[in-house]
Parts: C-alpha cells; sequence; structure tokens
C-alpha cells in the first residue's frame, strides 16, 4: 500500500526521507491524503478529508490544528515535543543576557550616535552609565513549566549561577529525572512570582495558563523584576507588563511575540518568533513527526500525540492487526471482542489505553480479518475510527 501525505508548509528534507518514496507519496496538492504533515499552517478553517487517519506538526504546539474536531473523527494529532527544545533553551538564555545588561537599549544607542571616533568615544563614556545592568549569579529565576525545554532552561541557568524556582504540578517522572537537584520546588505560582528576578514561561496556551502573568501576580514580583516570554503571546496579560513597565515594578520584558502595543515600548524586546527557528530543530522536528508518523500509518501504534494515549504493542509475526479509536466509555473493549469472536478471529494479542474521554485500541488477531468485520467494528456505538493494516 502507497501513503499518500499532503504536506501543507516546507517540511526539513532530512525529514522527509524517513519517509520511503516506495511507500509514500509525498506533495503539498495531493488527492485523498491519509494523513497531512505541516508547520505553521493554520488547519482551523480548511476542508479536511475523510481520508485522513493522523495530522502531524512539525513542532511542539498545536494551536494552529483543530484537535477537538479531529478527536471525534478518530484522528490522532503528533508533534514534536523536545525537538526543538535546545533552540528555545538558547534564545531563552540570550533573553536573559540581553535583558540583564540591557544589551538591546545600548546598542540602538551607539547606531544612533554621529560625528567622528573622538566624538564617539567621549559620547560612549558619557551615556553608557545609562546601561548600566546586572549579572546572573545569586540572582533567583523562576520557570513555569517543567516539560523538555523548561528543563533545559533551568538546569542551564542553574550552571550559570542562578537561584532556580521550578513550578509544575503535572511534571512527569522522565522531566523530574532529568531536573538538576539544584533547582527548588516553588510551592504554587505565587510563591515563585513573590521570590524570582526572573520569571520564563514554558506552558502551552490553553483556557487554565491564558493571563498567567497579570496584574495580581506582577505586583508579587521584586521591583525591577524581567519576565520572559518564549511560550505563546496570550499567556501573559500584555497591558498589565506594559503597565508595570511604565511603573518601574519590572524592568524589562523579553517575548517572542511582538504586538503594535509593545514593540516600541524602551524596555520591552520583541523578537519575531524565533525560538524554534534554526536548522538543527527543524531537521529535529521533521525526522521525530516523520517517524511517528510513519509506525502510526504502519503499525497502528500512537506515539507523541496530543489527544490519543501513548499505546505501543510489538508485531507479532504472522498477524494481521486492527487499530480502533473509540469513546472512553465502558464494555468498549468487550464489545469488540465479541464482534471479532462472532466472525471466528483469536485475539494473539490487545492493548487497550484511554486519555481522558479518548482511547486507543490495538489488536493483533491470528488469522486475516474480513473487510465486513472492520464495517460491523465501525458500527459499534463509541467506536470514531477502525482500520485494518
Amino acid at each position: 500500500m502507497t501513503f499518500r501525505v499532503l504536506t501543507l508548509n516546507s517540511i526539513a528534507v532530512r525529514g522527509l526521507d524517513r519517509l520511503p518514496r516506495d511507500r509514500y507519496e509525498v506533495a503539498s496538492e495531493i488527492g485523498h491524503p491519509q494523513a497531512v504533515l505541516l508547520r505553521s499552517a493554520d488547519m482551523h478553517a480548511m476542508d479536511i478529508p475523510d481520508s485522513v487517519l493522523a495530522v502531524a506538526r512539525a513542532g511542539a504546539g498545536t494551536n494552529n490544528v483543530p484537535v477537538a474536531l479531529l478527536s471525534r473523527r478518530g484522528v490522532p494529532v503528533f508533534n514534536a515535543p523536545g525537538a526543538n527544545a535546545n533552540a528555545v533553551k538558547e534564545l531563552v538564555l540570550t533573553g536573559l543576557l540581553l535583558a540583564s545588561r540591557n544589551v538591546c537599549q545600548a546598542w540602538e544607542f551607539v547606531r544612533s550616535l554621529k560625528g567622528d571616533d573622538h566624538e564617539l568615544e567621549l559620547a560612549v563614556e558619557q551615556g553608557k552609565k545609562r546601561f548600566v545592568g546586572n549579572e546572573l549569579p545569586g540572582r533567583t529565576l523562576g520557570v513555569v513549566g517543567l516539560g523538555a525545554i523548561g528543563v533545559e532552561v533551568a538546569n542551564s541557568a542553574h550552571l550559570l549561577g542562578m537561584k532556580v524556582l521550578g513550578y509544575d504540578p503535572q511534571i512527569t517522572v522522565q522531566r523530574a529525572w532529568q531536573l538538576s537537584s539544584g533547582v527548588e520546588q516553588a510551592l504554587s505560582l505565587d510563591d515563585l512570582f513573590a521570590r524570582a528576578d526572573y520569571i520564563t514561561l514554558h506552558v502551552p496556551l490553553m483556557d487554565a495558563t491564558r493571563g498567567l502573568v497579570n496584574a495580581a501576580r506582577l505586583r508579587l514580583m521584586r521591583e525591577g523584576a524581567t519576565v520572559l516570554n518564549f511560550a505563546r503571546g496570550p499567556i501573559v496579560d500584555e497591558q498589565a507588563v506594559l503597565q508595570a513597565l511604565d511603573s518601574g515594578r519590572l524592568a524589562a520584558y523579553v517575548c517572542d511575540f511582538p504586538t503594535v502595543a509593545c514593540k516600541d515600548h524602551p524596555k520591552v524586546v520583541a523578537l519575531p518568533h524565533l525560538g524554534a527557528s534554526t536548522l538543527e530543530a527543524e531537521e529535529n522536528c521533521a525526522v521525530m513527526v516523520a517517524d511517528t508518523l510513519r509506525d502510526f500509518l504502519e503499525n497502528g501504534n500512537v506515539r507523541n500525540s496530543v489527544n490519543f494515549p501513548e499505546a505501543v504493542l510489538p508485531r507479532i509475526p504472522g498477524t494481521q492487526r486492527i487499530a480502533i479509536a473509540n469513546s472512553n466509555v465502558p464494555n468498549m473493549v468487550g464489545q469488540i471482542s465479541t464482534c471479532l469472536a462472532a466472525a471466528g478471529l483469536n485475539i494473539a494479542d490487545l492493548l487497550n489505553k484511554s486519555r481522558g474521554e479518548l482511547a486507543y485500541t490495538l489488536i493483533d488477531t491470528d488469522s486475516p480479518v474480513p473487510a465486513d468485520v472492520i464495517d460491523r467494528l465501525r458500527d459499534i456505538a463509541g467506536v470514531l475510527s477502525a482500520r485494518l493494516l
């Protein structure tokens, strides 16, 4: 079988090379695709074909993908968590240094100077006092969100001599093992804001995080603090930040999401969404999602999905596999097993995983599965999708 993959953006060649040309047809214009591969293209207004079995984003955030709609169709949405972590971490550290030493403001000052070298030398000596900064060792950095990026930022800041506070009530065991023992746990967001000289944000944008940095929390911060936002723009209440900058409560705001309101403020360093903009990050993301997509299309395995549970079942030679996405309701596995038994099929192996309202089931049978059995599985109330591999 040849799988058809629709690309909505330019994807790094190194990633596309993971999809063998004898089994995959990949193009920006293609009919009846089984998968969509994208980076930043907005899919919300797109008429997504019923043939689509999976959507893979070569990046971390999926705000540009209609996840809820695809979930109702039983379509997994994949991303590339951690693939761009080093790129974002390096930019966050750059932001820390830019803010602490007033580098951007000082650079603009020098570029505005006129005259010969002697006149420039005099102006520099007179003007440099305006840009006195501070060093990072001994200062406290608060890291909100300890996923792949947050952990790398926390560990790197600790190695720079900073005191680091971390807050993430949903930190995974894997990330906890990766976190330096020198990083201290904050008791709450308010505790973290009250004790930090710098705050850096590494959480996804959702209802619970929208406006996470607000006027009330900014009032808790130390005088002359700095906020860094390389996560998503709306996580910060921009008007509250601008007011805090004007009052002197904040010394600087460094972000990757420029707006008309903030881009010209003298205490704001606004970058053009450079977080993951490195050749290495683009390649890493493309490779990760291509591998994930291939494993799903060929084996039905689910890894790095933002809407479905992790479900990986090794293939047993000589068996045929059924992949089912369904609502997480009682007796679903029982109904599926009954349907297979009625067709005289013996189950060699079975895996059922759930995540919230969704579940995913992989079944290997000892003998070939007739096509009409898949139709009967699809007719079970609560089954969102079913396919034979």
